[in-house]
């Protein structure tokens, strides 16, 4: 009834269980409602016999379409669809194998592990011959290794629909017990202007845009809340495709120290400054915070970081700075292609590791000549793809300098999946890179335009 064992990829015996998978068929055959059990689970490609993969797909569209998925139907429905290779004799011969009904969910589970063990050895034997194609740098040839083995992932079990009903408990409780202050809503930014619009900070799973244009200060408000979240003992990770780390430490130095930002680039530090330096070091070395300044990271690069930051720091923010300077192994996609498959996979990945991820964004020029000069979802640069990732897309630009010479920057809260929309005055205070929420309001356009217009100096 069984074929010869076919060959795996590097010429072994591909493991398999004929028992198992002729167990799973005779039992949904005998008892169709037993495909709720395995349907969400178990596919057709997951059968290691080209003949019961077919009869899996028949028996899986007879059952899905309302259909009897009996001995006789199946048969049926294989002969129209022209697999002549699958007779009455062995439908028969796997009905009449012994199993139990009971077992059905177990027999399903060993499918599936032989399926990823066959996965596996091919994934190996693909890799293997990775390494000696020619005509691939080391980077292509980790990439595409990495991508074979990901694909395993794929093999997962799908979750099932829960009942509202099921989960109203939960709710409440939960509910209960962030009104009595057990739990946290969220990880805190330490801005408390953006957390207010944030509904507590930031979240796992989530996708948060921080887009302006340049000279804005869009990568040093990034900084500012992975250096809040690390001071708190969070950990934190920021991928600078632009600035080295040695430029990085120089701004986390000023902040930390609260000292002039010029003087630490320049050395010409006073006696105080060397004091606080001292201080601020002794801060520095306990902060769960990671830089990386490798240029144009592609997808799989960042995926990679990722995942052996949470695996090894347990971080739950991660900054990448910024999309519009990632590459991509897709060099004949055109540019926007390339961009919808980063912001993509962000997403996914900011869902997979349960951590929130901050990715920063270029916006086009031509918001410049627009009237009042405030920022849009529509100004998102090289594709839409961007806003319709984001859970949160947050636009800044300089609203007007404040009286006391500092920078009063609007933050707009362009979108919001789980908070309102709006905008937040946040003061920057460039000699030091800091951020704080700004104890001025956001003025007029037409004032922030004027006063903003006798202010040159870069954030």
């Amino acid at each position: 009834m069984q074929p010869h064992d076919a060959l795996a990829a590097d010429g072994t015996v591909a493991p398999w269980s004929p028992e198992a998978e002729t167990s799973v068929l005779g039992a949904l055959m005998l008892n169709n409602d037993l495909f709720d059990e395995v349907g969400d689970t178990l596919e057709a490609r997951h059968f290691h016999d080209p003949r019961n993969s077919k009869i899996f797909t028949t028996i899986a569209a007879q059952v899905i379409s309302g259909r009897p998925a009996d001995v006789v139907s199946v048969l049926v429905a294989l002969q129209e669809a022209g697999h002549a290779d699958i007779d009455l004799g062995y439908l028969n011969g796997i009905s009449q194998v012994s199993f139990s009904l009971s077992s059905v969910k177990r027999y399903a589970e060993v499918v599936l592990e032989r399926s990823m063990s066959r996965g596996l050895m091919d994934a190996a034997w693909e890799v293997r011959e990775l390494a000696v194609t020619p005509g691939l740098d080391s980077a292509e040839r980790l990439d595409q290794a990495q991508a074979k083995l990901q694909a395993l992932a794929v093999n997962r079990g799908r979750q099932a629909p829960v009942a509202v009903g099921d989960m109203a408990a939960a709710l409440c409780e939960r509910v209960e017990q962030l009104s009595r202050g057990e739990i946290e809503p969220g990880i805190r930014t330490g801005i408390p202007g953006l957390d207010k619009r944030l509904n507590g900070g930031l979240r796992p799973g989530k996708l948060i845009i921080l887009a302006a244009r340049p000279a804005v200060g869009k990568s040093s408000l990034a900084m500012q809340i992975a250096l809040n979240l690390a001071a708190d003992g969070v950990g934190a990770g920021f991928l600078s495709q632009e600035m080295p780390k040695a430029d990085l430490m120089d701004r986390i130095g000023a902040n930390t120290g609260r000292i002039f930002l010029d003087n630490i680039i320049t050395g010409q530090m006073r006696d105080q400054d060397w004091a606080r330096l001292t201080a601020a070091i002794d801060r520095m070395v306990k902060l769960p915070l990671f830089l990386d300044d490798q240029p144009a990271l592609t997808l799989a690069d960042i995926q990679a970081k990722a995942r052996a930051l949470v695996r090894q720091h347990g971080i739950k923010l991660l900054v990448l700075d910024y999309i519009q300077l990632c590459g991509s192994r897709k060099t004949n996609d055109k540019r926007h292609h390339q961009i919808e498959e980063i912001s993509r996979g962000l997403k996914a990945l900011a869902k997979q590791l349960g951590i929130t991820i901050i990715a920063l964004s270029q916006l086009n020029r031509g918001l410049e000549s627009r009237v009042g000069g405030k920022p849009q979802l529509s100004d998102l640069k090289e594709s839409g793809a961007i806003e319709e990732d984001a859970d949160v897309v947050m636009l800044l630009s300089l609203n007007h300098i404040s009286s006391h010479g500092g920078k009063v920057v609007e933050v707009d809260f362009a979108k919001n999946r789980q908070g309102r929309v709006g905008s937040v005055p946040l003061a920057f205070d460039g000699a030091y890179q800091h951020w704080t929420d700004s104890a001025e309001p956001l003025s007029t356009p037409d004032l922030g335009r004027r006063k903003a217009s006798h202010y040159t100096d870069d954030i």
